[in-house]
Parts: C-alpha cells; structure tokens; sequence
C-alpha cells in the first residue's frame, strides 16, 4: 500500500464473529492530498498526479 492511493479492504468470517482489516498509506490521505486529487478529478487529469 505504501505509495499508493488505495485501501485495501479484507472480510473474513470467524464463527459468528466478522473481522475487517484494512491497509492505507496514511501519508497522502490528508486534507492536502484530498484536495490534489479533487483538483486533478476536476480537470480531468490523472487523479494521481502530483501525490506519488
């Protein structure tokens, strides 16, 4: 996940109990990183640029 703009999301089934893991790169996941990928959306260029 490290260096990526993605959350990778894991359900497992314990008996009767459920188990959710997740994975993120906290660092680009920011208000600022927010913004970054809302501009690059809004322009229509890749939603990455500028993050990695």
């Amino acid at each position: 996940m490290v260096g990526t703009n993605f959350c990778d999301i894991k359900i497992l089934e314990l008996g009767k109990d459920v188990l959710i893991i997740t994975a993120l790169d906290n660092l680009i996941k920011g208000g600022s990183g927010q913004a970054i990928q809302n501009f690059n959306l809004m322009f229509g260029l890749e939603e990455t640029l500028g993050l990695i």
